[in-house]
């Protein structure tokens, strides 16, 4: 049964893959795009089952990053769920990680902003928090424009993991930094603020 399905998928995008010809792709929307990537991490002194526990359900960034979160969309922990914050959809997961995505918006260059979130063991007694970001930042005006948005991002992410570790360590988190998004409502994690 599962050949025979697996078969028609593959029937049903045949004739779009064939149309192309052979090798030949669409041409990119983005001709030239320039994709940064942000990886943090930062050490834990829990195991990482217990930190992903603590700090690794889809909505729990609604706490480590001091912003309100709801899903709106699925179920919090399944691949297709949606969350208010950017509307973004998780799209995989493991037992201890997940990746998210943000939708396309009209009137906005899509920049394939991608998220992932991973617990990963280094002892029995303690665990790693990794946090990777990957966007295309080739619309923006230019390199300092692009170094200015990469270091906001990375300052935003440092202070979510620095949270998390907190928060799966048992501490109090500080209050929140001021943030400033459009109509006095929060941007996005992966937005201009």
């Amino acid at each position: 049964m599962k050949l025979s399905a697996s078969f028609a998928v593959l029937l049903s995008i045949a004739p779009f893959a064939l149309a192309q010809g052979p090798g030949q792709q669409a041409p990119l929307a983005v001709e030239h795009p320039t994709y940064a990537v942000i990886p943090l991490e930062i050490d834990v002194n829990r195991p990482a089952a217990e930190v992903w526990k603590r700090v690794g359900k889809y909505c729990d960034i609604g706490e480590w990053l001091q912003v309100p979160c709801t899903i709106t969309s699925g179920k919090d922990g399944e691949v297709g769920a949606v969350r208010s914050i950017g509307n973004e959809i998780m799209v995989g997961k493991t037992e201890l990680s997940y990746t998210y995505t943000q939708p396309v918006r009209t009137g906005r260059v899509y920049d394939m902003y991608h998220g992932t979130l991973e617990a990963r063991p280094l002892t029995p007694t303690t665990s790693k928090l990794v946090y990777t970001l990957v966007y295309d930042n080739s619309a923006m005006a230019d390199d300092d424009a692009r170094a200015k948005d990469k270091e906001r991002r990375a300052q935003t992410f440092t202070r979510a993991l620095q949270n998390m570790k907190t928060i799966a360590e048992g501490g109090t988190l500080p209050p929140p930094p001021a943030r400033g998004g459009r109509g006095g409502q929060p941007a996005g994690p992966g937005r201009a603020q």
